[in-house]
């Protein structure tokens, strides 16, 4: 195998300033993340499984993400790349399977975009029955210009609307204890009584007893996947922040109780004043279809329900930002790497791969099937998508680490002492994570295989990614011609000790203090 030239991280991108570059951190990875797939998408997970069945999946989905953000974080620390966990596996595991998440990645991205778009729009139609369509450009044009045309104020704007999304949280928690303690405007106690009537669970596709109560729980994880997807980004841009090797391990670090905190804790809070048998829990229109909006309405809150309704919107567009540039980032990465072509390294003067966002622009275009179905059956099925090729990615970046793990091994490298930051629990969280994944991606469209429950679009978007992945993998190796030759590089040759080489040779500056409103950014980054 040809030895890989390595470079400083500061020098790898070649990308000039950019969003990030002027910030300490990597909060863009959580605060993006946070979005339509917990303030939305959290409404079919609670029909599906029940108040306890919802928090079971995302408690169960947040433990296995922490374990990958634990990893990523480890291998980010050494090898802060524009690109993340896409440029990994080229170094780490084999060029032909980072070809083949990378452009997964691409796909992911190319449908999480306009899934934000159409999210959008099933916002609006709260307060009008104006065309989808003209939404559907508003915010699209909003989302380019933001990706290209006013980067400068790229981070202030995010970080306005991470400040928004916090306050909203703990706003919708406060609001659901005051609700269940008997605060609202009818002063009735709820307690749990949700949670007696209709229950704990829901019995998922008529299936009778347990078994119908974890098929409910199993289904929504998917939900839980989507409302996660991205988390593992804090890398992503990790060479255009200052000290990236210091703030990589940080928001790794942080990562557990954030997920605690802002998913499992909401959860648990809104499955107590709303039932899991609420008609408009996603099932009709989307004019009342997020749980939050649901609680203030049906607690008889006058304007609280326009407010919750418009901070959720401005996440929509802060979380279709956050997926614009992570995207275009990966594509940017693959085209430096000679994997996407050689458009896509251009950049404007604002260090922005402008190719790479009008790539992504085009297919904003999918939002228009709104006009043909509704904005929330749209919504869903691209959720789906997006929630397969974020376990697709997920289980990529375990066995990328586990190779990482083992190389560090067998070339006699001591984590603790010779890396930047090592990982706690590993490599056993990781394992389990990927076991785990790996069941969830086989297993996610059983569904479809029930007597008299056969859907061709859920058996579509339940099980594409599988040949994706294995034609994009086996494509490259054929067009390498290394078809028939086994491509994964050595754990003896895995270049650790040169990047640990690289790593001492380029110290980083002593991290600025933060000022003003910036401390307060401990809340998610």
């Amino acid at each position: 195998m040809a030895e890989r030239k390595l470079t400083p991280p500061s020098y790898v991108t070649g990308m000039g300033s950019s969003p990030a570059s002027h910030s300490d951190d990597t909060s863009h990875a959580l605060a993006g993340t946070i979005g339509t797939g917990l303030f939305l998408g959290s409404g079919k997970a609670l029909s599906q499984s029940g108040p306890l069945g919802t928090v079971l999946a995302y408690s169960f989905v947040g433990m296995m993400v922490s374990s990958v953000v634990l990893a990523v974080g480890e291998m980010g620390a050494l090898v802060p790349l524009s690109g993340g966990v896409v440029r990994y596996a080229e170094y780490f595991f084999d060029p032909a399977m980072s070809f083949a998440n990378g452009w997964n990645q691409v796909y992911s991205y190319s449908v999480s975009v306009p899934a934000e778009i159409v999210a959008a729009a099933v916002l609006v139609e709260f307060w009008t029955t104006v065309n989808n369509g003209i939404w559907i450009t508003l915010f699209s044009l909003l989302m380019i210009a933001t990706g290209v045309l006013f980067v400068r104020v790229y981070g202030e704007l995010e970080f306005s609307f991470a400040m928004l999304k916090i306050m909203l949280i703990v706003g919708i928690n406060i609001m659901a204890l005051v609700i269940t303690c008997g605060g609202g405007p009818d002063h009735v106690s709820i307690g749990f009584r949700y949670w007696r009537n209709p229950g704990p669970f829901v019995q998922h596709l008529g299936i009778p007893g347990s078994l119908g109560r974890f098929a409910g729980f199993w289904t929504t994880l998917n939900n839980a996947l989507y409302a996660y997807a991205g988390i593992d980004n804090i890398t992503l841009a990790a060479s255009e922040t200052r000290n990236p090797r210091r703030a990589i391990p940080a928001a790794a670090k942080k990562i557990f109780i954030r997920i605690v905190l802002f998913y499992v804790i909401t959860m648990f809070m809104v499955g107590l004043v709303v039932p899991s048998s609420d008609p408009n829990l996603l099932q009709g229109s989307g004019t009342t279809s997020s749980p939050f909006v649901i609680a203030a309405t049906r607690a008889g809150i006058k304007v609280v329900p326009s407010i919750i309704n418009a901070i959720i919107l401005t996440s929509a567009w802060s979380s279709g930002n956050s997926s614009l540039l992570s995207g275009s980032r990966i594509l940017y990465g693959m085209a430096m790497e000679g994997h996407a072509p050689k458009i896509f390294k251009k950049i404007n003067r604002f260090g922005i791969p402008w190719m790479a966002v009008g790539m992504y622009a085009i297919f904003m275009s999918l939002g228009y099937m709104t006009l043909s179905d509704s904005a929330s059956t749209v919504f869903t099925w691209l959720q789906d998508l997006v929630s397969i090729s974020t376990l697709v990615n997920w289980i990529i970046i375990c066995m990328t680490y586990l190779r990482f793990y083992y190389a560090c091994q067998k070339q006699g490298i001591n984590r603790r002492t010779d890396l930047p930051w090592a990982a706690p629990l590993q490599p056993y969280t990781t394992w389990l994570s990927l076991v785990l994944f790996t069941t969830l991606l086989l297993t996610g469209g059983y569904a479809t295989f029930i007597r008299g429950k056969w859907d061709t679009e859920t058996f579509v978007s339940s099980y594409f990614n599988i040949p994706l992945i294995f034609a994009l993998y086996y494509g490259y190796k054929a067009y390498t011609k290394t078809l028939f030759r086994n491509t994964m590089i050595p754990l003896s040759e895995v270049p650790v000790k040169k990047f640990i080489q690289i790593w001492r040779e380029n110290p980083e500056s002593p991290a600025k203090p933060k000022e003003g409103l910036r401390k307060l950014n401990f809340l998610w980054s």
